[in-house]
C-alpha cells in the first residue's frame, strides 16, 4: 500500500476528510462531525506510517502477530499504534485496522466513566 491509497481508503469511510494540521509531511485523517483524528499518514525512516487508534488490548495482539505494528510514533502508547507499511501486511488488514480506529473515534464514541457512589 502506497502513502495515496492509505488516503484514499481513509477517504473512502462516511464523513471522513483529510487535513494537514502540522506540515505536508503528516496527512491527518478526520471525522467531519467531530473532528477528531482517525488515522495519520507520514513518512518516517524511508518508510510511509499510519498511527491509527486501537483498544489496549487489541494493540497488544496487532503488535504480537505483526513485526510492521509497532507502538505509536508521537501518540499515547497505549492507545494508538503506527503501521509502517513495509508490505508485510495487506492492504486488507492494514484497512481493517483503519477501520477500526474510524470505529473508536465516530461522533457518539465515549468511554464510560465509573460511577461516583
Amino acid at each position: 500500500m502506497t502513502r495515496r491509497e492509505a488516503i484514499d481508503a481513509c477517504l473512502s469511510l462516511p464523513d471522513a476528510y483529510e487535513d494537514y494540521p502540522f506540515d505536508g509531511n503528516w496527512a491527518v485523517m478526520r471525522h467531519q462531525t467531530n473532528r477528531k483524528m482517525f488515522a495519520a499518514i507520514y513518512d518516517h525512516e524511508g518508510r510511509v506510517w499510519i498511527n491509527v487508534k486501537a483498544e489496549p488490548a487489541w494493540a497488544d495482539f496487532w503488535k504480537s502477530v505483526y513485526p510492521a505494528v509497532v507502538p505509536a510514533y508521537h501518540m499515547n502508547k497505549q492507545h494508538w499504534i503506527s503501521i509502517i507499511l513495509d508490505g508485510s501486511m495487506t492492504g486488507e488488514e492494514v484497512f481493517h485496522l483503519i477501520d477500526d480506529s474510524y470505529r473508536l473515534t465516530a461522533p457518539g464514541t465515549k468511554r464510560r466513566q465509573p460511577r461516583q457512589q
